[in-house]
């Protein structure tokens, strides 16, 4: 039996369960329809489970698990445990009251991933902002919202900063447009204060950025920001997270996967190189 991380929180285990689910039943030859009446649900429901995007009960797992032909104790008491496990709450469930159910799912990957390449058109990269930053971009996309609000969206960013300073950090490899760092948000005071923080994370091992510059024409990548999350576990295909005003697509389709991993090393190649990021960044800094 598979021996299975408990790094990520509960949306990596539902996926690693899922899949597991989903290869057992492949194997039987069983049939998401037959699947689903054996737990009093349907094949949509099974689906769902499979992809990891609802929780498990316990009963339902062992109802398909005997399904499937795993009954020895040894091989199923993982799956279950796995199954109770998934239910727990992630650490960011405290912050439910400012965080939308659909980026959730999103935490759970970025926290469990290895690797974040990342392109932005438009803002520096959450894991990349200063607190100062982070509140004039979230008081810009919450214009309404309290002070306190506020406060608690800008701190739940920054909570996810503290992993880059621990043992094990992910590796961040992000591009910017140069548009994102020409557009003053916050004041002079703020943008020269993210400008040193770039600064400041490029000199990290675990990070690089790249920046487009407007002299870089035709870039592939004019569509939009997006993020491709790779993770060390076997059992986890990468994902491209591609942000909306209400909700986000997770892509986890091979040829979505090649496709925007295609775009993203383009992007790389129109870049300046890495080693020249903090000279530019330096110039920038003496331009406000």
């Amino acid at each position: 039996m598979i021996d299975y991380p408990r790094r990520g929180g509960p949306t990596v285990l539902r996926i690693l369960l899922g899949a597991q689910l989903r290869r057992l039943r492949e194997a039987r030859g069983i049939s998401t329809e037959e699947a689903g009446y054996e737990i009093r649900g349907s094949h949509s429901k099974i689906s769902r489970m499979e992809l990891g995007r609802v929780g498990f009960k316990e009963r339902d797992v062992s109802d398909l698990l005997t399904l499937y032909g795993v009954v020895a104790p040894e091989e199923r008491a993982p799956l279950l445990e796995l199954a109770k496990e998934a239910n727990t709450p992630g650490w960011w469930h405290q912050y439910g009251d400012v965080l939308p159910t659909w980026f959730e799912t999103y935490l759970g990957l970025e926290e469990a991933a290895s690797l974040l390449r990342t392109y932005e058109v438009q803002f520096v990269p959450g894991l990349m902002q200063t607190a100062d930053y982070a509140h004039a971009v979230v008081r810009l996309g919450h214009a309404d919202a309290s002070d306190e609000i506020v406060d608690r969206r800008v701190q739940l960013r920054m909570i996810r900063h503290e992993r880059f300073a621990e043992p094990g950090a992910p590796t961040l490899w992000a591009v910017l447009d140069e548009a994102v760092l020409r557009r003053q948000l916050g004041g002079r005071e703020v943008m020269r204060g993210q400008i040193e923080h770039l600064i400041h994370m490029t000199e990290l091992p675990n990070v690089t950025l790249q920046i487009v510059p407007f002299g870089a024409s035709g870039h592939p990548a004019a569509g939009g920001p997006f993020t491709i999350l790779r993770f060390a576990e076997p059992g986890l295909s990468d994902v491209v997270f591609l942000e909306q005003l209400t909700s986000a697509l997770y892509l986890d389709k091979p040829t979505d996967i090649d496709t925007y991993m295609r775009v993203m090393n383009n992007l790389c190649v129109a870049a300046t190189r890495p080693d020249d990021t903090i000279p530019f960044l330096r110039r920038l800094l003496n331009e406000y």
